[in-house]
């Protein structure tokens, strides 16, 4: 890993396909060690994970961690609730956002930044009804097929 650079552990591709992405927001979150030695082993899945507020506090569900092997007793909960750090500015901020009719907490990737930390890129995001699924879909194929046709027009 070089100088700046974040590697990516966990990505959640279904939440492009299913949201709109108004904005995004870069977390920290509480862990025990052998869960931040089972992320570093890419061993986390947040395709079903999402965060709520709890008493002006944001906690991420569903993300499932799996067991560290070597972990014996210190091992937690694979889907336990854990803490996400964010700045009071920033959770106030996300509140007023999912007071809004429609709006979700949903995590996009989880990396290690260049200083070794576990991070959450949480963003606020509105979700898609079937209609706007189905446009989607049909821009996206439709942008495959003129490059193709491009390139091979050009070959």
């Amino acid at each position: 890993m070089g100088k700046g650079e974040k590697k990516i552990v966990a990505r959640n591709k279904k939440a492009r396909h299913s949201y709109f992405i108004e904005d995004t927001i870069e977390t920290g979150v509480v862990l025990a060690g052998t869960e931040v030695k089972s992320i570093r082993q890419g061993k986390v899945n947040i395709k079903d994970s999402y965060a709520m507020v709890e008493k002006g506090e944001i906690f991420i569900y569903n993300m499932h961690i799996s067991p560290y092997e070597k972990g014996n007793i210190y091992n937690k909960d694979p889907l336990r609730k854990r803490k996400l750090l964010l700045h009071k500015r920033e959770i106030n901020k996300l509140i007023g956002y999912i007071t809004q009719q429609g709006y979700s907490l949903i995590p996009l990737s989880i990396y290690i930044n260049k200083r070794g930390l576990v991070k959450i890129d949480l963003s606020i995001a509105k979700g898609k009804k079937l209609y706007d699924k189905r446009e989607s879909i049909a821009k996206r194929d439709a942008e495959l097929r003129m490059k193709k046709h491009m390139s091979l027009k050009y070959n």
